[in-house]
């Protein structure tokens, strides 16, 4: 016989007090403890990858320019490019290129900004290409 033997086939207390708290919650008390909250976070953001802004040559410049004067001149009949740009990071040095392809709505000379029928801005000094059947038709 065991010391136990007197309590052991008593029921399952029930407090009348305290509402049964559930599995979820049970479970909750045993996680882990996340001492350092945020570590994780700014470490995949330490490994995230960035690049850094290609700069064009002279003859690549004025070729980009070659393109966006003839945009500049069909771009009441919003012609369809896509369009390879710039994106710096907010976070870190450095950025990303993207391809944008879509409509031009208009283009804003004095701010020197494209922008797409969609809403997208994209700065004329981010661009590092410039393509559509726009520009085999003007040559």
């Amino acid at each position: 016989m065991s010391e136990y033997d007197d309590i052991i086939n008593l029921p399952h207390h029930v407090s009348t007090v305290r509402a049964h708290m559930s599995l979820h919650d049970r479970a909750a008390q045993f996680l882990p403890f996340a001492a350092l909250t945020g570590y994780e976070d700014a470490i995949r953001e330490t490994g995230r990858i960035t690049q850094e802004q290609i700069t064009l040559s002279e003859s690549e410049i004025e070729g980009l320019n070659e393109r966006l004067h003839i945009l500049a001149e069909e771009a009441g009949s919003h012609p369809k490019i896509c369009v390879t740009y710039f994106v710096p990071d907010e976070k870190k040095d450095g950025g990303a290129y993207e391809t944008a392809e879509g409509y031009v709505k208009r283009i804003d000379e004095y701010r020197r900004i494209l922008i797409m029928e969609d809403g997208r801005q994209i700065p004329m000094e981010d661009m590092i290409e410039l393509d559509g059947d726009i520009f085999s038709e003007a040559q």
